[in-house]
């Protein structure tokens, strides 16, 4: 055992405060500067991750307390990015569980708890936010324990270490009253209730690859924990993969690092128990295994969750294809499509029968999204379509995903969300007031029920709800589902919008277009309550005449327009529409552009 290094996870549920509470352990372990300026969630570094406030990428740290080295990975709390979690507590010994003073135990809480009891990782538990007023500490400490019987934890698991703390004010203790201090007792209760890591130092080389990182001079860094052995720099290890027998080949070790605060720190020699970034293997990619060429054993990669949705993304055809991005083909989506799949084990992609067409699957509509985000952003265009749920035939049946749906909403609204989920084939598990005014309402329903529901549900809300899903098990299919109420405003022509011809427009629905952007035939500029699409001219102008009526010459006053983020165009489009995705613009359109053509084959 190496009792002077640490290596944990900190897992939990979406916006229960991880990223913020690695913020403090860096700060108070003197990683900082005294003068040194530090944003907040400092370990969030995507662009994406810093906009939307969530945690998307699982990222290694280290600090030092006491002379104890310990290895933080602070993971993300989404469910849809739990593949994430699942690779990275293959590299920790222990976990701490972050839980909301309020909230308690939520679908993601139960998730990642599960996996570590899978891997016998042994948790300390921390109530965070404890200095929010409606903290009800006591009350979150049971229903921890109940969640740990449920999960079939062993007796020992009932004796875990509970810590109370405010990641943001920088305290915790050992009582629910604590107001002030420091995180010290977290740092004690780490030392203390965490194994420290085992493994033969001697014995031949053994290192897993849990995470790929990139860089712009060293290229793909693969990072894993020794579990046997040592590595040094410029020494040869044998590659191999345990589910790819073709990947078996000699590679050297020509960079070498560890990590510490926010940097990794070159070093010669590494021994069992560390955690490392290995760079100058070309092709390594995750489940790979590092070993000692003389004695070639590779290791088992934890067995990732499978997809539970999908969407084809394919070349862009519209009329303004080519305007504003750098890479159109489908040579291109492909490659950057595949070097996706090196980095994120929660991904598939597959060929389809066209070739410019591609079907990506992922754990769900905000895991694609961020893809999408992220493609577009580094200049790639192209289409995608309506996201679909993933059905399985076994013995003759057909089966579909099923979700976990957990709703807090103010007790007024409970009424709408059972019954807008009743018809959405949703299945009521439970219904408690957790506060005063607040009910917790849990659904068990299809996935593909809560496709193009979210905007609703906030809408029924007036914004106050709080939607939070997880991914249970397959059941048989239960029917079809109605179809969104709303239906589309087709523009008719193409050219340039105008306050006149939009003003016509308005009168027929919402509008997702403003006066002066190009328009294309076939492109959807508005939605219709009446649920029947409707064409409309917005790019026809005012005809001049020589007479002038009354009133005739006022302003034109739109409504404003709905604001279709990718989500939102996510949710809306049907089968038949896709979104045009260009690094500058997102369109919605008819996959049949021509009216004509169209109207000919519903027919």
């Amino acid at each position: 055992m190496r009792n002077d290094i640490r290596n944990i996870a900190i897992i939990a549920h979406v916006d229960h405060g991880k990223t913020t509470i690695v913020d403090q352990l860096l700060r108070q372990s003197g990683i900082f500067h005294e003068n040194e300026v530090v944003r907040d969630r400092v370990m969030d570094s995507g662009d994406i991750e810093k906009e939307r406030g969530i945690t998307i990428l699982s990222k290694n740290t280290a600090v030092n307390y006491n002379g104890t080295k310990i290895n933080i990975i602070d993971t993300p709390g989404h469910a849809d990015f739990g593949g994430e979690v699942e690779r990275v507590l293959k590299m920790v010994d222990g976990v701490v569980l972050l839980v909301d003073s309020f909230e308690g135990p939520m679908p993601q809480t139960k998730f990642v708890l599960k996996k570590a009891f899978e891997l016998n990782l042994p948790p300390i538990v921390v109530v965070n936010k404890i200095d929010r007023p409606d903290a009800r500490a006591d009350e979150i400490v049971d229903e921890v324990l109940d969640l740990f019987i449920e999960l079939g934890a062993d007796e020992s698991a009932l004796e875990t270490p509970v810590i109370y703390a405010s990641g943001k004010q920088g305290y915790a203790g050992e009582s629910p009253d604590v107001r002030s201090g420091d995180l010290k007792p977290l740092f004690d209760a780490i030392i203390k209730y965490i194994p420290a890591p085992t493994g033969d130092e001697n014995g031949p080389t053994q290192i897993l690859i849990s995470t790929i990182d990139y860089d712009d001079y060293l290229g793909k860094i693969g990072i894993g924990r020794i579990e046997r052995g040592k590595v040094k720099v410029n020494s040869d290890l044998l590659l191999l993969n345990s589910q790819d027998e073709s990947r078996r080949q000699k590679v050297r070790i020509s960079k070498l690092n560890e990590f510490e605060g926010l940097s990794k720190v070159p070093v010669e020699e590494s021994v069992a128990g560390s955690i490392v970034a290995i760079a100058g293997i070309e092709n390594i990619t995750i489940g790979d295994t590092l070993t000692d060429i003389d004695n070639p054993e590779a290791l088992d990669f934890v067995k990732i969750s499978e997809p539970t949705i999908s969407m084809n993304f394919s070349v862009n055809n519209s009329p303004f294809a080519g305007r504003e991005g750098k890479f159109l083909t489908s040579r291109q989506i492909r490659d950057r499509l595949n070097r996706e799949l090196q980095s994120d084990v929660s991904l598939r992609v597959e060929d389809t029968d066209s070739a410019d067409t591609f079907k990506v699957s992922g754990r769900g509509e905000l895991h694609l999204s961020i893809l999408i985000e992220n493609l577009r952003r580094e200049g790639y265009e192209f289409q995608v379509s309506k996201p679909e749920v993933l059905i399985r035939e076994e013995n003759g049946k057909k089966l579909e995903p099923m979700e976990i749906a957990t709703i807090d909403v103010n007790s007024e609204y409970v009424g709408s969300v059972i019954e807008k989920l009743g018809r959405r084939k949703g299945e009521l598990v439970s219904l408690d007031e957790i506060s005063m005014g607040t009910t917790r309402a849990i659904f068990k329903i299809p996935a593909r029920g809560l496709i193009g529901y979210r905007q609703e549900f906030l809408t029924d809300t007036k914004g106050t709800g709080v939607l939070n899903t997880i991914f249970d098990d397959y059941e048989e299919y239960k029917g079809e589902i109605p179809r969104r109420q709303d239906a589309s405003l087709v523009s008719s022509d193409t050219g340039v919008s105008t306050a006149y011809g939009l003003n016509h427009a308005q009168t027929r629905g919402d509008l997702f277009i403003e006066p002066g952007e190009d328009v294309y035939e076939g492109m959807v500029v508005g939605s219709s309550p009446k649920g029947v699409e409707i064409e409309v001219s917005v790019t026809k102008k005012k005809k001049l005449t020589n007479t002038r009526a009354s009133g005739s010459d006022d302003m034109i006053k739109l409504s404003p327009i709905v604001d279709m983020s990718l989500e939102n165009a996510l949710e809306f489009i049907e089968s038949d529409e896709l979104i045009e995705v260009t690094p500058s613009s997102m369109r919605i359109r008819k996959s049949i552009l021509d009216t004509a053509l169209r109207k000919k084959s519903r027919k």
